[in-house]
């Protein structure tokens, strides 16, 4: 069971590190230049890639949380 845990808590800590480096930050650089984002990127970026991103993100973290608070209660 604990081995279980530990698994679950590495591989939550993986992928929520690996989803944080895909993520792109804010591009206010290019507004600043006159270029809005959305001119370079396209209207539909953020509803696609970033929003896969986000969620996945999200869903990683809280399965670490917990998965961590669970591992901390039983050992």
């Amino acid at each position: 069971m604990i081995n279980i845990l530990y698994a679950i808590v590495l591989i939550s800590a993986l992928s929520l590190t690996g989803l944080m480096m895909l993520q792109e930050g804010s591009d206010q650089n290019s507004v600043l230049m006159g270029v809005a984002p959305e001119a370079l990127w396209g209207r539909n970026k953020s509803a696609s890639k970033e929003a896969t991103l986000k969620r996945l993100t999200v869903i990683s973290a809280a399965l670490f949380f917990v998965s961590t608070l669970v591992l901390a209660a039983v050992s």
